[in-house]
């Protein structure tokens, strides 16, 4: 989930880009009046910030002792808030291997479950964000392009008819926006990974479960064997990437 606006989301930014960057490490400790300090807000936007640290495991905020970092082992690491954070930092090319990582396990499984389970409107939207894929794509227009791959790939995981997968979305939005903000996309997106979305699109709508099961892998296995070509050219790279 992309964050909104609204004051606490940009102080919530700018703290992600303080760990991430390791300006704040575990066992650092603020009080109330250091945070609003630092990041120049109101009592108010710091208590709410505070709540979102603590319900992901980042902070911990105690009275008489104050809002203390917590080691990263403890962060909730399936939060988008994280991933998000993590994503815009230098560890951008593990998170994205990461996630890429997972969505073999998990979008294989919600094209097979899609074909059996998607409504007709669902299908249309899958087909739709396909042929917009088709058209932008080529054009080399990421932008427009970007939103239809993220609609798709939306649309696939509530068309599985299972709310754990579907809840998987935001993940798979924020690594696709990821690769098009930081320039790991190509100028042009690769012909035959838009064909296995239109391929896909049409496995869905005529109840073909192993065929979209089988496309939607090699959609997600080359997403992440371009991450595994891009992380050693690019590693040295990762500073100039900081926040």
């Amino acid at each position: 989930m992309r964050q909104g606006g609204g004051l606490h989301h940009s102080v919530l930014t700018r703290i992600g880009a303080d760990l991430t960057s390791g300006r704040l490490a575990a066992g650092d400790v603020f009080s109330m009046e250091q945070l609003e300090a630092r990041y120049g807000v109101s009592r108010t936007v710091v208590r709410e910030v505070i709540k979102v640290l603590e319900s992901i495991g980042v902070a911990t905020s105690r009275r008489r002792v104050g809002v203390t970092i917590q080691p990263e082992r403890s962060w909730e690491s399936l939060s988008p808030v994280i991933i998000h954070w993590r994503l815009e930092g230098p560890q951008r090319l593990d998170q994205l291997r990461e996630v890429s990582e997972l969505r073999r396990g998990v979008e294989p499984q919600a094209a097979w479950l899609a074909a059996q389970r998607a409504t007709p409107e669902q299908s249309e939207r899958l087909q739709t964000a396909a042929d917009g894929m088709s058209v932008t794509g080529p054009q080399g227009d990421l932008s427009t392009y970007l939103q239809h791959d993220i609609d798709f790939h939306r649309t696939l995981l509530e068309a599985s008819g299972n709310a754990l997968l579907a809840g998987f979305a935001p993940f798979v939005e924020e690594a696709l926006t990821s690769r098009t903000e930081h320039d790991l996309m190509p100028e042009i997106p690769e012909q035959g990974a838009i064909d296995w979305h239109v391929e896909v699109a049409a496995a869905v709508a005529g109840g073909r479960a192993e065929l979209a099961e089988e496309t939607m892998r090699r959609i997600v296995t080359e997403a992440q064997d371009a991450m595994d070509e891009i992380s050693p050219r690019d590693a040295g790279r990762s500073s100039s990437w900081q926040a």
